[in-house]
């Protein structure tokens, strides 16, 4: 899938982890004298308005800290909205200009369970961004490698400073333990589904459309730009895993005069190869959470959603039960990254 933004890194188009949106939290720091660390978690591009001060001086949209006069550095923990493997980081420092760390590094780990903040500081960290250098006023893009799945990360400043946002992208892996596998959404991000191409998203990531809840509002889905000729805007969408579909949600909720005029869903199960009908072209309300019944019978390890002609859904919800290949793709996909 081509990159919303060019000169942005390939992996940037994964889902951010760490997001609020998804649930993601920021449980602990050392510091935020200056600014508070939840903010390090929002969704939303940071945001500034110069000689805004408080009682504390200028307020920031992100976490900063107060200067170290002793050595030492600022750390926070963060708690992954969506567990999973991680291909990149962004630290992004955008209005820290005279105030933003010099280096920073990244630690990960992976625990059961919902521990504390001091609990956590005695897990199996592995570091996955060593010591790097970055710059001010800057979205840092550092990639990562590995095939382990994580839990939470740790955030360390050297030695203290400013950073506005910390994305985690990367591929959601969740515990089928936690999983009714013959009942669920195939199509969740939560559940391990990823957009694996897409016509356009000109306004917004065609992953928004696999978020968990609903959309608060236009920029919390998918919207293409206007066509301007004789074709129609498509996504297509990796399940969680193979699996026969009961039911199928496209909900247009906030899209009041860019919703599409119709939709269709075609299924494959040989990777996009060939395709067969889920839905055939359906008339589309604005503002509208459709549900509609699939009648068949045919497994289906990817989804193709078409629009017509274009602009925006808010989510695509595809709810069925894993086939056998299914459950071993989900289940294997776990203890292998784990």
């Amino acid at each position: 899938m081509e990159d919303a933004v060019n000169d942005r890194p390939v992996w940037t188009s994964q889902p951010d982890l760490a997001s609020r949106r998804f649930g993601g939290t920021v449980m602990w720091a050392t510091d935020e004298l200056f600014a508070e660390k939840e903010n390090l978690v929002n969704p939303w591009t940071p945001a500034h308005r110069a000689e805004t001060f408080g009682p504390k001086g200028q307020v920031y949209d992100g976490w900063e800290t107060r200067r170290h006069r002793e050595p030492g550095d600022d750390q926070a923990i963060l708690r992954l909205g969506l567990p999973g493997l991680i291909s990149g980081v962004v630290v992004d420092t955008a209005f820290f200009k005279g105030n933003y760390p010099p280096h920073v590094s990244v630690e990960a780990c992976a625990v059961e369970g919902y521990p504390s903040a001091p609990e956590l500081q005695d897990a199996a960290w592995e570091t996955i961004v060593d010591r790097a250098a970055v710059a001010g006023h800057i979205e840092n893009f550092i990639p990562v490698s590995g095939s382990k799945r994580f839990t939470h990360v740790r955030l360390t400043m050297h030695p203290d400073g400013g950073v506005a946002r910390l994305r985690v992208h990367g591929e959601a892996v969740p515990d089928p333990q936690l999983l009714d596998l013959g009942a669920l959404d195939l199509a969740a991000l939560e559940n391990g589904a990823i957009c694996t191409g897409c016509s356009n998203m000109f306004y917004s990531s065609p992953n928004n459309l696999l978020s968990p809840g609903l959309a608060a509002h236009q920029a919390e889905g998918w919207e293409t730009a206007r066509r301007r000729d004789d074709g129609n805007d498509w996504v297509t969408v990796r399940l969680a895993g193979a699996g026969v579909i009961r039911f199928a949600e496209i909900d247009t909720s906030n899209l009041k005069g860019n919703a599409p005029g119709w939709a269709s869903l075609q299924g494959s199960d040989d990777g996009g190869d060939t395709w067969f009908e889920l839905l055939p072209r359906t008339r589309l309300q604005p503002d509208t959470r459709h549900r509609f019944v699939l009648a068949g019978t045919r497994g289906a390890a990817d989804v193709r959603l078409d629009i017509f002609p274009d602009g925006g859904v808010a989510r695509l919800r595809l709810f069925g039960a894993l086939s056998d290949a299914g459950r071993k793709h989900v289940t294997s996909r776990f203890e292998a990254t784990s």
